[in-house]
């Protein structure tokens, strides 16, 4: 029977394997997760845009990178949430939900990459360019970096889908906690040669431009730094380099460690707990590093803080 094409819709998804004691435990925190991710990124957007001093080009880009955290976060969590408490016979999603869903996990962790290397660019023009950073990053300049992330994610993801829709199916199970484009073509008993050959030239293009731009990036600002005997100079850069390469870094071993377990069908489990912690914790540690590294971010939200606990203390 696993060879017949299968005509229901309803596919069937794995999800985690939770206990009954440790469900509620596991909702609550993850909910917690969630709103933590919305709050501190929605405010931080309000908070940019709100304030006439941090309308500068790098906290503009960065609000993409916060758009697209509250997007993956919103794709995921919620979904997970719901599937706590319904038993793994019943957590079933029609294969055009399960489509859309694999299309928004993947162009949120395309777009991750590609707006973090709009990113890299703005800190090397500030840094090895001070003069010309003006010039260069305009609003228009601004706009088309983020047109070019966001749009180049778009067209490699649809890609991407594009040659998984086109298969038929014989199997109905997704091994995962959600859909993503290898538990979609996984249903299928065709051949799926071409879609490993896009997907591994997707992965490499992906992974190449991305690690090969921030690196020359920061090669070049490392050697500016070094030549420079400006002590202020070297200081801003370290403060606002380390903040994007810290993501940078987390987000590289997060679809590292996802991509190497994808390889090893017995560590399922370990890679349902990778994704998840993926799409959690990224999120939620963007907004913390950024909030807190960024001196002003982090005065924004101190006088914030003040005012708040002024105005309570007028109020008693």
């Amino acid at each position: 029977m696993k060879n017949l094409t299968v005509n229901d819709d309803f596919l069937l998804l794995e999800g985690l394997k939770v206990t009954t004691q440790s469900s509620t435990p596991a909702f609550i925190l993850l909910l917690l997760i969630y709103i933590f991710i919305m709050v501190s990124n929605v405010g931080l957007v309000v908070l940019i845009f709100g304030s006439r001093n941090l309308r500068q080009p790098m906290y503009m880009l960065f609000c993409n990178l916060i758009i697209n955290d509250v997007f993956g976060a919103t794709i995921i969590i919620p979904h997970v949430l719901r599937d706590i408490f319904i038993s793994q016979s019943d957590r079933h999603i029609h294969y055009i939900d399960c489509v859309l869903q694999a299309f928004c996990v993947h162009f949120y962790g395309s777009t991750s990459h590609t707006v973090l290397m709009i990113m890299a660019f703005d800190r090397y023009v500030a840094i090895c360019n001070p003069l010309r950073y003006a010039s260069i990053m305009t609003n228009r300049m601004v706009l088309k970096l983020s047109v070019a992330a966001w749009g180049s994610a778009l067209v490699m993801v649809a890609i991407l889908l594009g040659l998984t829709i086109r298969l038929s199916r014989c199997r109905r199970i997704i091994p995962n906690l959600f859909c993503d484009n290898a538990s979609l073509f996984s249903l299928s008993c065709e051949s799926v040669l071409i879609n490993n050959i896009y997907g591994l030239a997707y992965t490499v293009l992906l992974l190449g431009s991305s690690i090969g731009s921030v690196t020359l990036t920061y090669l070049k600002i490392a050697a500016v730094c070094m030549r420079s005997k400006n002590k202020a100079l070297n200081r801003k850069a370290l403060q606002t380099c380390a903040s994007h390469l810290a993501v940078y870094v987390l987000l590289l071993v997060s679809a590292f460690i996802i991509v190497v377990l994808h390889r090893f069908p017995q560590l399922s489990n370990y890679r349902k707990l990778a994704a998840i912690l993926g799409e959690v914790l990224l999120p939620a540690l963007n907004a913390v590093i950024y909030g807190l590294q960024i001196k002003e971010i982090r005065q924004r939200i101190t006088a914030l803080f003040h005012n708040g606990r002024r105005a309570v203390v007028n109020v008693k």
